[in-house]
This record gives C-alpha cells, structure tokens and sequence, in this order.
C-alpha cells in the first residue's frame, strides 16, 4: 500500500497475536498513511466508492482510476489516482480526515495489517496476515490492542474480504497456473466487466437467471460477473 516500505517494516502475523495500534485524529501522523502511497483498487471498491459519490462506475474510474499492468501481472491493475499536490494525497483525504469512510477501500480498512489469499484445492481459501510497521505511524504507540478478528470486525472487512476473495477463482484458475494468459482484448474485457459494474448490468439479457435480482443487488451481480468470466475464459 505505501510506497518504501522495508523488510523489516513487514513481519508475518498470526491470527492469535495481539498487537497494539488505534489510528485517531489527536496523532501527530493523522492522515499521513493517506499520502505518498500506491492504493490499488479491487472491483468491489471501486463499486462502493461510486455508489458513495453517487457516480456510476464508468465516471468513477473516468474522474478517479489509473489503470496500468505491468510485464509480470495477468489482468490489468487498478489504482486510485492520487491529487498532484507534491504529496501523491488521496482525492478523498481532508484536515479532518476521510471524506468516504464509511466506503473507504479495503487497504484502507486493512491498514496496518496486510492481507494474502491463496485458492488451495478443493476450493478453500488460505489467508495470512503480515503488520506494517511504518516508522511515522504513532498508533503503535497507544494502548489498544488487537488482533486479527477484532480489526478485521471494527473495520467492517466482511463484505470487502467475502467479495474480494470471488476473484481467486479467476485468478488463480487452473488454466492460468498451467500457463494460460490473456489477449489484450480479454484484458479490456476483464476492466469493462468487472470494474465497470453499471455496464455490465445494462449489458444482461432479461432472460438472465433471476434478472431482477442482479438489476437490484450489487454483491450479487458481481460474483455474476465473475462467473461470466470464468465462463468467457476457460469454459467452466
């Protein structure tokens, strides 16, 4: 998520050890974390940032979104475009703090903790947790502490993580780990699909299974468009 971060700024986390942090505006560091700092996007994310900005998907990412992939990345990589103001300062960070809270990212919600999934056979889902431990932040100095369901729960992770993780069965499909990449005009079709959720749903026939239902319901019509894709791609 920052940018810089060392090794020894990042230490695997069990979800058993307690640590202590509590971010809050009576720190000197307040909003710090929201500066200098690469915040890449999951669709889910970018979903509920346009419905808190009251935009549709396409002019979120149109006003809001850089997207960019790299030589070694499967699909295309979404970020959030930070203000040219000498600091790379979140769009959305104020004196006061966070002016999305309530629909902040999931890094964001994350924060200090890192988080990794993994799809293992037979469709469980491995996860482990590092701790970034930024030498600015003065929130591992009070006395809270934490653990990795009491974050995950104060920071309403749930629905991010649940969403999130639907992803894993097109990113880490068999397919792909036995090599598969995709074309460039299926790399467009992953970003149209999945990050621009306002046209895919004008885009479902109404003899769409339980049509109505997806028209209506955001979580839903993601982990359809997820299955879509699957579908496009490889078939299943």
């Amino acid at each position: 998520m920052s940018l810089g971060l060392l090794p020894d700024q990042i230490r695997p986390l069990t979800d058993d050890e307690r640590f202590r942090f509590r971010c809050h505006p009576g720190l000197s560091c307040f909003t710090e974390c929201c500066r200098e700092l690469e915040l890449a996007l999951h669709p889910y994310d970018v979903l509920r940032l346009a419905r808190c900005l009251g935009i549709t998907t396409a002019a979120f990412l149109d006003r809001y979104a850089l997207v960019e992939q790299g030589a070694d990345d499967l699909f295309p990589r979404v970020f959030l475009a930070m203000v040219n103001d000498g600091r790379a300062s979140c769009p959305f960070v104020s004196t006061q703090g966070c002016l999305v809270y309530e629909d902040r990212p999931a890094p964001c919600r994350t924060y200090p903790l890192g988080r990794g999934a993994s799809l293992q056979e037979g469709g469980t889902v491995a996860i482990f947790h590092v701790l970034l431990t930024e030498p600015h932040c003065r929130g591992f100095a009070e006395a809270t502490e934490q653990d990795v369901a009491l974050w995950t729960a104060g920071q309403g992770l749930a629905p991010y993580h649940r969403m999130n993780d639907l992803l894993l069965r097109l990113v880490q499909h068999p397919q792909t780990k036995a090599g598969w990449r995709p074309t460039a005009s299926q790399c467009q079709h992953y970003l149209s699909t999945l990050y621009d959720l306002d046209r895919f749903r004008g885009k479902l026939p109404a003899t769409t299974p339980d049509h109505d239902q997806l028209a209506s319901n955001d979580e839903q019509l993601l982990a359809c468009a997820v299955d879509y894709l699957i579908r496009e791609f490889h078939g299943d």
